[in-house]
């Protein structure tokens, strides 16, 4: 089987949104540049900023959408057309709500749980058969406060659980670049407890 060949994460572009819950999926993108010296140049034609990597031996491309979250299917769609991907070499990574602060699941397929950032992806490649890495930011209990929420910085304490979570998908990138999904589901939520 093969692996994953575009990570995708999810944001919204700028200093205001930088630091905030939303952005995760930024913050991961960035995380796995630094960590294997890859550098982000904006591409235009694929409204995004784009990074390639050579990773356990394999070519990783990381995108992140300067279109603003509810648009992100414009630049996701461009690239995964230019370069002829199929569904299954795609990893979207995103805020996820519906998770505890710092837990990370690994899922193929699905809806858009009323993301609005995925369910834009998903109209715009016409196809929900990508992978999806759900990373959690805990819900502020009203839904009338969730954009508020998301469109704010986690606490310190947050931050932190954040950032083992994101260290964890580190871990676990090789093997998601080698198509071993079924271990990596596995590990993620024996981990559960933990990021908890």
């Amino acid at each position: 089987m093969s692996g994953i060949r575009l990570l995708i994460g999810l944001g919204n572009p700028g200093s205001r949104y930088a630091a905030t819950r939303h952005n995760v999926g930024f913050w991961l993108a960035d995380r796995v540049a630094a960590a294997h010296g890859g550098v982000f140049r904006d591409e235009t034609r694929f409204h995004g900023a784009l990074c390639r990597l050579t990773v356990a031996d394999c070519e990783l491309r990381l995108l992140k959408p300067t279109t603003f979250m509810n648009h992100s299917g414009r630049s996701v769609s461009a690239l995964v057309r230019y370069f002829d991907l199929e569904p299954e070499a795609l990893l979207v990574a995103y805020d996820e709500l519906d998770l505890p602060v710092g837990q990370v699941r690994l899922k193929k397929g699905g809806g858009h749980a009323g993301h609005n950032g995925m369910r834009d992806v998903i109209a715009a490649l016409g196809n929900r058969d990508f992978w999806r890495l759900r990373i959690g930011i805990g819900h502020p209990g009203d839904k009338q406060q969730v954009v508020n929420y998301v469109l704010n910085a986690p606490t310190k304490t947050e931050a932190e659980q954040l950032s083992a979570g994101l260290a964890t998908v580190e871990q676990h990138l090789p093997a998601l670049l080698n198509g071993e999904f079924q271990r990596v589901m596995n590990q993620l939520h024996a981990n559960r407890e933990s990021l908890a």
